[in-house]
């Protein structure tokens, strides 16, 4: 009896040769001998800091000095949001990854200075460009070691206010928001009129009726009575003008007398036109009944040449 053939391995081989482990990561590292950066474990294996802001740090360092690095320029180079990234900008500020002030330039305007820190704690050098990394003409693969514990870094003496260096960025500080527009004075009427004025206030009052939210205070009610007053002098109908206030009201409504105040003076009717006199109609037309000529008048009889030649003849 022939015994089978099994030819498929046990398992997948290794990508590394002599290198074959249960689980966790292999390194294969090359030498780099241009376009790199140096960063620190204290910040690639940080264990307060968020990934964004892991990579954030790292994206800064490696760029060269006056790089933009505003949240509108990182927010488009990434995916992330721009609140993603302000938060990761907050966090590299707190753990002394990064330093934003405040500077006025000659021409007056306000602009964000950035500092990047390698090592938190560390003063800026004069010489802000980076020296490459000597390395052998041939990079080889080789495997990486584990790495040995990062030491902690020693607490540095407070430092005084650094003048600017080369690794300053001057960003344009955002504008400030324009001044919010002043409110539109409620209407008036043209004439006071006290009927019209109780009218308005039993109204307002009433609104409760409506919808139990509408439930004004005794100050509201006469500071908006003026103004409801206004919309029935223009000949609205209270039953208009209480439509008006109450349709399609909000489901959560925090201010019904702004509410109010807001419907009556966007949307008060223009005054009605005048109404035009009704013309006079014309008299018919009658024959005379001596000349039987064609005139008009009210009622048939003689036309004017033959009641005035009457007049005369008299």
């Amino acid at each position: 009896m022939d015994t089978q053939q099994v030819s498929a391995r046990s398992r997948a081989s290794s990508p590394v040769p002599g290198r074959v482990t249960a689980s966790g990561v292999i390194h294969v590292n090359a030498i780099h001998t241009s376009r790199f950066t140096i960063v620190g474990n204290h910040l690639a294996q940080h264990g307060e800091l968020s990934l964004t802001a892991i990579g954030l740090a790292i994206h800064i360092q490696s760029l060269p000095d006056g790089a933009k690095i505003g949240i509108k320029v990182l927010a488009d180079r990434f995916p992330e949001s721009e609140a993603r990234i302000a938060a990761a900008l907050r966090e590299l500020e707190e753990h002394s990854y990064l330093e934003r002030t405040l500077v006025r330039l000659p021409g007056g305007k306000l602009a964000t200075r950035t500092i990047s820190y390698n090592q938190p704690g560390a003063a800026p050098s004069p010489a802000a460009g980076r020296e490459p990394q000597t390395a052998p003409s041939l990079p080889t693969p080789v495997a990486a070691t584990p790495p040995p514990p990062a030491a902690e870094p020693e607490p540095a003496a407070p430092e005084p206010a650094l003048p600017a260096t080369p690794a300053a960025e001057a960003e344009s500080a955002p504008l400030p928001p324009p001044p919010a527009r002043p409110r539109p004075p409620l209407p008036q009427p043209q004439a006071p009129d006290l009927k019209r004025h109780r009218a308005a206030t039993d109204l307002l009052a009433g609104l409760r009726r409506d919808d139990p939210r509408l439930l004004l205070g005794e100050h509201d009610v006469r500071r908006l009575a003026p103004a409801v007053a206004a919309w029935l002098e223009r000949n609205a109908h209270p039953d208009a003008v209480r439509h008006a206030l109450t349709a399609d009201l909000p489901d959560r409504l925090k201010q019904p007398a702004g509410l109010l105040a807001h419907r009556l003076t966007a949307l008060l009717p223009p005054p009605l036109p005048a109404t035009p006199t009704p013309a006079r109609p014309r008299d018919p037309l009658q024959n005379c009944d001596r000349c039987d000529r064609a005139f008009r008048a009210p009622e048939p009889g003689r036309c004017r040449d033959c009641r005035t030649d009457l007049a005369e003849a008299a």
